[in-house]
């Protein structure tokens, strides 16, 4: 006897596994992301939420004719109706539509607070706005109830709404759209109707015609605004060969007494936040050129930002260059064609392809709209045709009608009546029965003959057909058509100006304090240690440079930072500490400062006698925390870094705390970026510990070096140097007794 076979009770619910579940919840909301939020369908270029606001308001009767009902009225049909989403999220699409500064083609006219250009989502809550569709959704929805469209049920099963609308015109790239679905995204921009319209009657006329013929129409975006698109016609014709890519547009200024005038902004592009990001370089004294900026916007001239430069000497040009390239003066969009086809699957198409499936989508509207109304025809003659025959036998069909218990079935068989003609006969109305009305019958037979005859022809004749289609087209372009605003003019793409071009070339004395607080006096004959320094704090080291150089500072650790002269404070205050502007490693203190061009060469030096030569460039940093530079022992400082005049002649001394001074050629000395650099001089073993070297200087020939012991300065001529002249490494000579305390050296050119 063999055991029954176990079997696995049911519980009401499926076990599967967890990565099989993900994979499938995932793969679900994507695909609903994708096809039913975030990306258009080609045949109206609508989002589902934007085209269930459109067909509740039709709904609504909010027609352009109408009077406009409060948004919230609208919002709430769709919420409740079509849309099942928070109502904040579909005000917000109702808005968007609304707007001229966001739409082309604006597709609901809204009354109240909308919001602006400034601030697009500052509009006031639905309770207080009203809105009625724009005459231009008649494109949508004038063939919306003449059999052009599938009907699927809402969320809930009660009621039913269009699968797409019936657009007259290529909606989606009229107003454009993006979007983010899971994956991949969508951003198309806005276009001219004429344009797009002189494409599509091409595309019609010659179903060969490339994306270069198609572009001799459509010859680039053009957004709600008058900011230039300086993008080459080169580059626009292979965003529409490719479907992707990115187009610039840049600002539009005029000259007005010597002031510049900003009066076109590039599409979404806020004036407050143009405003801020000059205004900030200004406070950044990155801007010396601009004296002021004014917003002098107003309800007659929606953007007009004044600048004002500091003389009539400034280069607006140059200017206004630097502006666009460091503000959203100039704007970078990206174009990614990315669409649901007409197979219901997403694909970046190019310009062909969009409308070529649209003209695809239209004709096979066209053509059920005209089957549509050749049935309606059809059957309305049926009718008259029954009631034709009514007419003529009268008196019978009164008769039957009053004798018989059931006259339908009576008078079909009496005068071979289809079921719709002898209901249509017992539904007619006895003051339908006069004379006058077998002439309107009549009449009405013969009008409707003629258009069954049209109708028939045109479906059954694609060149018909198509004539038909291109007719309509350009009827809606001289309804609704308009110039083009977005000026296509072809511009170089904007270079910020160098720091140094910004600034006024001036002589500048950077002071570094102990404590390491700085600042920067102007000129050159400054006497740093004579300023004003913090309670127990005093002057560490000072440099001459110029206002357009950089300079850098060196810590105890051998990192380097930098920062632009012009940058820092004024020496008439105390100045500010450099740990505000920089990252050195705690514990650290500035030790040193040195400023030049970046292509100067410099003596870096340590405490314990070891240094390289170095361009002043690798001593600057972008990095707040700086960068490695020079390799320190334990115990060793950096030294003041020497500036070289000449390489070829220039003379190295070194000078240690026991009176030793060496000098030898520079050329021994080699070049490095970073790292410990080559022994200078020889201080023995056992005077390690108490011999450090004090200074380091370069001394051009003809120069002279100033050796300071105490309040005494020795001078030394470049020829006396001889008599410490020796081989790098080496120990050097003595100085004379009395001088051998070494407080630092000096160069004079």
């Amino acid at each position: 006897m063999t055991d029954a076979p176990t079997r696995t009770a049911f519980h009401g619910f499926e076990q599967i596994p967890l990565r099989e579940y993900a994979e499938r919840a995932y793969l679900d909301y994507s695909m609903y992301v994708v096809l039913d939020r975030a990306l258009p369908f080609i045949g109206d270029g609508l989002k589902p939420v934007q085209r269930r606001i459109v067909y509740a308001m039709s709904e609504l009767g909010l027609d352009a004719g109408a009077k406009p009902k409060k948004s919230a009225r609208t919002v709430g049909d769709v919420i409740g109706k079509y849309h099942p989403h928070g109502d904040s999220a579909c005000y917000e699409a109702l808005v968007l539509m609304a707007q001229p500064f966001s739409y082309r083609y604006p597709l609901i006219d809204g009354q109240g607070n909308f919001g602006s250009s400034d601030d697009p989502k500052s509009f006031a809550a639905m309770r207080y706005t009203e809105s009625k569709l724009a005459p231009i959704a008649e494109v949508l929805l004038g063939e919306l109830g003449q059999g052009t469209v599938d009907w699927t049920p809402n969320f809930d099963g009660t009621l039913e709404e269009p699968a797409w609308l019936p657009a007259r015109l290529p909606h989606l790239l009229l107003n454009g759209t993006t979007g983010i679905a899971v994956g991949m995204a969508t951003d198309v921009p806005p276009h001219n109707l004429g344009e797009i319209v002189s494409a599509c009657v091409r595309l019609l006329d010659d179903p060969d015609a490339t994306v270069r013929d198609l572009c001799e129409h459509v010859r680039g975006p053009d957004y709600p605004t008058a900011a230039e698109i300086i993008t080459p016609a080169a580059d626009l014709r292979a965003i529409y060969e490719t479907g992707s890519g990115s187009l610039r547009a840049r600002a539009v200024y005029v000259r007005e007494q010597g002031n510049l005038v900003i009066t076109e902004l590039p599409y979404q592009v806020s004036p407050s936040k143009v405003i801020e990001q000059i205004a900030q370089q200004m406070r950044a004294k990155k801007l010396p050129w601009l004296e002021d900026i004014r917003d002098e916007s107003d309800h007659a001239n929606p953007t007009r930002i004044v600048l004002v430069p500091r003389s009539n000497r400034v280069d607006a040009e140059q200017l206004m260059g630097h502006l666009f390239a460091t503000t959203d003066l100039e704007k970078s969009y990206r174009v990614n064609l990315n669409v649901i086809g007409l197979d219901g699957r997403p694909q970046v198409k190019n310009l062909k392809q969009l409308l070529s499936e649209w003209l695809t989508f239209r004709q096979d509207t066209v053509t059920r709209r005209l089957k549509h109304r050749l049935d309606k025809v059809e059957r309305r003659l049926h009718l008259l045709d029954g009631l034709l025959v009514a007419f003529l036998n009268l008196d019978e069909v009164i008769r039957i009608i009053r004798s018989e218990d059931a006259p339908k079935p009576v008078l079909m068989a009496r005068f071979a009546l289809s079921e719709a003609q002898a209901d249509y006969i017992l539904d007619t109305k006895l003051r339908q029965l006069a004379r006058l009305e077998e002439m309107k019958i009549r009449g009405e037979q013969d009008a409707l003959a003629a258009e069954r005859k049209t109708l028939l022809a045109t479906l059954e004749s694609k060149a018909k057909l198509k004539k038909l289609i291109k007719d309509e087209l350009l009827a809606d372009a001289r309804k609704f058509g308009d110039d083009r605003r977005s000026p296509l003019v072809t511009r170089q793409a904007a270079q910020a100006l160098d720091e140094a071009e910004l600034v006024a070339s001036e002589p500048m004395t950077v002071v570094l304090s102990e404590k390491g607080w700085v600042r920067a006096a102007k000129g050159h004959d400054i006497d740093a240690a004579g300023l004003s320094y913090r309670e127990g704090d005093r002057l560490l080291a000072a440099v001459r440079t110029r206002s357009t150089q950089q300079v850098a500072f060196l810590d105890s650790a051998g990192r380097s930072y930098s920062t632009a002269v012009h940058s820092l404070p004024s020496a008439r205050g105390n100045g500010e500490p450099l740990t505000g502007r920089f990252s050195p490693p705690p514990g650290a203190s500035f030790q040193a400062l040195a400023s030049a061009g970046n292509d100067d060469r410099l003596v870096l030096a340590s405490s314990h006698g070891y240094g390289f030569v170095t361009r002043f460039e690798n001593l600057t940093s972008r990095q707040k925390a700086g960068k490695a530079l020079l390799s320190l022992a334990d115990g060793a400082r950096v030294l003041a870094p020497a500036p070289v005049h000449d390489p070829a002649s220039d003379r190295v001394v070194v000078a240690t705390s026991a009176g030793h001074v060496l000098a030898f050629p520079l050329a021994e000395l080699p070049e490095l970026d970073k790292g410990k650099g080559h022994k200078l001089i020889e201080i023995p073993k056992a005077k390690r510990g108490t011999e450090q070297v004090v200074a380091v200087a370069v001394v051009p020939a003809g120069g002279k070096l100033l050796i300071a012991s105490g309040a005494r300065t020795m001078t030394l001529a470049f020829k006396d140097l001889d008599a410490y002249l020796g081989a790098r490494g080496s120990r050097g000579g003595l100085l004379p007794r009395g001088w051998q305390k070494v407080d630092g050296l000096a160069v004079e050119a």
